[in-house]
């Protein structure tokens, strides 16, 4: 039976662009949105159009830590297993505002959805994940003649976080600290799940021409064409979802915890 994918935050945007390209794979996927709807259908139908044989749509706030436990209840209950799951799911502040301004409420909604939901769904899904394989055959998941392995993962667990983890936006700064701390999360999830096989990664997008940044739209025009960028293009969301694809077909099972960039070279160091 094929595998099982699921993507938070996967109706539109990055997240919509790594559900196509799971599709593309043949995985059964299970998409995510916090209030599904039209956007969640949509993304649904094209997945299935990509050539995913079963396509789920589930709706759950993750910034609600039960919420999320129960989204992924729902799917391990739906499809018996889950081979790759990417938390991709995420919020920018409802304002950007000068550092010296940020309340208190905004930083915590943005730190309670693009963090401390994450760190809690991925200690539940890596629990079930764990309790799945150690129900597998022993000889299929297990040490095979001393310290040898299967090639195979038990499974892999994606973190989406953003440049804004290593570069400083001062008038959305919980937004920088929230990514910031999830690349620690994908760090600290790599080192504890390495040894029962899952493969812990972490994608760090640049600047992604989605709904999210129509706004900045031509501000980024500007800055590109001076050089920000090095490709001097914006990312799209196929370009996240080709990096997910690759860690899905396994092509990066011996590089746990590896962090891959997707920006065009943006955070090249350069003179």
């Amino acid at each position: 039976m094929s595998k099982v994918a699921v993507v938070t935050g996967g109706s539109r945007g990055i997240g919509r662009g790594i559900v196509l390209e799971l599709a593309r794979l043949g995985y059964r996927i299970a998409i995510h949105s916090r209030t599904g709807g039209v956007a969640a259908e949509e993304a649904a139908r094209l997945a299935r159009e990509a050539g995913a044989p079963e396509v789920v749509t589930f709706e759950a706030d993750l910034a609600e830590i039960d919420a999320g436990v129960a989204l992924a209840e729902a799917v391990f209950l739906t499809f018996g297993r889950c081979d790759v799951w990417v938390n991709n799911a995420g919020i920018a502040p409802q304002v950007r505002a000068d550092l010296l301004e940020m309340t208190p409420e905004s930083w915590d909604t943005v730190l309670a959805t693009n963090l401390r939901g994450p760190f809690f769904l991925s200690q539940y899904v890596a629990r079930r994940m764990m309790e799945i394989r150690d129900g597998s055959s022993a000889a299929q998941h297990h040490h095979v003649a001393g310290t040898d392995r299967t090639r195979s993962a038990s499974g892999h667990i994606v973190f989406v976080t953003s440049v804004s983890s290593e570069l400083a936006s001062v008038a959305r700064g919980e937004y920088c600290v929230s990514k910031a701390g999830l690349s620690m999360v994908a760090h600290l999830f790599a080192a504890r799940l390495a040894d029962e096989g899952i493969v812990v990664t972490e994608i760090r997008p640049g600047i992604i021409a989605t709904d999210m940044t129509a706004g900045v739209r031509e501000k980024y025009d500007r800055l590109m064409e001076a050089g920000l960028v090095p490709q001097r293009r914006w990312g799209t969301p196929e370009d996240v979802g080709r990096a997910v694809a690759a860690i899905a077909r396994g092509d990066l099972d011996f590089s746990t915890g590896a962090v891959i960039h997707v920006d065009g070279g943006l955070t090249l160091g350069r003179l």
